[in-house]
């Protein structure tokens, strides 16, 4: 048998910038010589979900908006081109050396940039909608056949009354929840080790909440202050409808609330599956709050765009996030049959959960069986393309990735395209030959053995 393979690192890949539109253009002709002025543009608003204030306590920069772009860096940087000039009237713009140049003269020049990139997302769109209706036509297929051959469950899922005892474990930590600074949200966590070390903060995946983390909680509670918090839209935490309210700055935001409101200014960031992607990009516009990450099974979302564009295998791997793009249909093909599609893929004995109880399938399964416990956690894959198409980005902060050989849903290719990401020597990549996706699950000892030898140093 082979044992976990480790990963060289190599030199980063530059951005190949892609086109943002009017004020990425615009960037490009100040660059070239000229220097023209954009009028800016009201943000948008949400009732429920409203965007976070510019800085935190600590200075550190947050999301401005509430839509589907991400933070920006810090102005002050000296990094950033200056800004542009202001042009004296609204119909004129500054080009030193050249007077004013009429608006008309701008918007043509504008033009280009703002057609490609219309038919890039629309020709992308149309793509995605074109594998949404085909994966819904597949699942539909699944979900009926479940249905015919257990025909006692009916067409829908049956509500849980009452919470499995293993969600109520005492041994796994104090329940309590949060407000958020940010949105008002309050968001549910259970934590232990309080006082005995750093915040080790874990995030989890779907279809899972804070009880995947049970083996991790209980390992690491004697040197960390362990917490594992449902993200907003799962468990008891609280879950929005509108699907504007999952962008992915919102939820970064949520992250950022969750290590300061919690009396931190920094943490060791675990993540599996959807709660790895939130740490990706967390780690890339807040660096100073995280200290360390550990990454299971999931790449960057920049990454794993460049990488399906060449290896065509991950999109039918990953087939399941495009019927999660269309409305109401997923909640009903998941719930049918009392949520087979949920428990095949939990315990599936080659691509699930090996060893997992019934009481243990029953607390993951409890919260989705409430009524609208679904919407939320799908609401997640419903902004997965919102930014499309992504630029690449310089990955730095240290971080122990460790991937399952045989994961069904991410090629084991992904962490090659990973490392080549990364700043020499802050990536630690371990492949683990008999894993599958649950890694925190199925080998929780391999785990924790590379956590701690990854993390020896603070503990010194």
């Amino acid at each position: 048998m082979l044992g976990p393979t480790s990963f060289m690192l190599h030199p980063p890949i530059y951005a190949r910038p892609f086109i943002r539109g009017p004020a990425h253009f615009a960037q490009g002709l100040r660059l070239s010589g000229f220097r023209i002025s954009l009028l800016p543009l009201d943000p948008p608003t949400c009732c429920r979900c409203p965007p976070s204030e510019s800085q935190s306590a600590d200075g550190t920069e947050g999301p401005q908006t509430k839509g589907g772009g991400l933070p920006g860096p810090d102005p002050a940087s000296p990094l950033l081109p200056e800004p542009l000039a202001h042009a004296p009237d609204r119909s004129t713009v500054v080009i030193p050396g050249h007077g004013n140049m009429p608006e008309l003269v701008v918007t043509a020049l504008l033009a280009p940039s703002r057609l490609s990139l219309k038919l890039l997302r629309a020709f992308m769109w149309s793509l995605v909608y074109s594998a949404a209706l085909v994966a819904g036509a597949i699942y539909g297929c699944i979900a009926l056949t479940h249905v015919l051959c257990r025909p006692r469950r009916g067409c829908c899922g049956r509500p849980r009354r009452a919470a499995p005892a293993c969600l109520k474990d005492p041994t796994l930590g104090k329940h309590d929840f949060l407000s958020l600074r940010s949105s008002g949200l309050r968001l549910h966590y259970v934590s232990a080790g309080h006082g005995k070390g750093p915040l080790m903060l874990f995030l989890h995946g779907f279809p899972e909440n804070w009880f995947s983390w049970r083996h991790q909680l209980r390992e690491f509670e004697s040197h960390f202050h362990v917490v594992a918090v449902d993200l907003r839209g799962y468990g008891p935490s609280d879950a929005p409808r509108d699907v504007d309210c999952y962008t992915i700055d919102l939820l970064m935001a949520d992250i950022q609330d969750v290590i300061l409101g919690l009396g931190y200014s920094k943490c060791i960031l675990v993540s599996h599956d959807w709660g790895a992607l939130l740490a990706w990009n967390f780690s890339i516009y807040f660096p100073s709050l995280v200290e360390r990450m550990v990454v299971v099974s999931a790449p960057p979302m920049s990454v794993y765009q460049d990488y399906s564009i060449r290896h065509i295998g991950q999109f039918f791997r990953s087939n399941y996030m495009f019927l999660f793009q269309l409305p109401w249909l997923p909640e009903k093909l998941l719930s049918m049959s009392d949520f087979q599609i949920l428990k095949t893929t939990l315990t599936h004995y080659k691509t699930g959960i090996p060893h997992l109880t019934p009481s243990e399938l029953e607390a993951f399964l409890y919260n989705f069986s409430q009524p609208g416990g679904l919407t939320g956690p799908i609401n997640y894959y419903r902004n997965l393309f919102r930014n499309f198409p992504l630029e690449p980005q310089e990955l730095a902060t240290p971080t122990l990735l460790l991937w399952g050989e045989k994961d069904p849903y991410m090629e084991v290719g992904l962490v090659g395209a990973i490392s080549r990401r990364f700043v020499p020597g802050r990536l630690e990549a371990h492949i683990l030959p008999d894993a599958g996706h649950w890694i925190p699950q199925s080998h929780p000892q391999e785990m924790h053995q590379y956590m701690w030898a990854f993390l020896q140093d603070l503990l010194d």
